[in-house]
């Protein structure tokens, strides 16, 4: 059996776990933005920002725009991760089948 190979699939798993990881972070934070802009629309009043340890009053407008902004990003940096996910996973079971093939001579 190639030990090269199966070290490649560890590093290959671990790679993919990492990714879903980050992946995880990411969803959280989409959906905590989402959630954001969701209350700034329902907001009659004034809003709130915090930066550090302060509560700041807020333009609606600018703050909705900012979360857009970072929705969009969001969305494209788990895009990413999943087509990462997806290279990796399909990487890792080509190779798990050329390890099964090489031990089953």
């Amino acid at each position: 059996m190639d030990n090269q190979k199966i070290q490649e699939m560890q590093i290959l798993e671990q790679n993919i776990q990492n990714l879903l990881l980050q992946k995880q972070a990411f969803d959280m934070e989409l959906s905590e933005t989402k959630s954001a802009l969701k209350e700034i629309e329902n907001a009659k009043d004034h809003i709130f920002k915090i930066i550090g340890q302060l509560m700041i009053k807020a333009d609606k407008n600018k703050v909705k725009e900012e979360l857009s902004n970072k929705e969009k990003i969001l969305g494209l940096r788990l895009s990413t991760i999943e087509k990462q996910e997806m290279h990796l996973t399909e990487k890792l079971t080509s190779l798990r089948d050329e390890v099964m093939k090489e031990t089953k001579k």
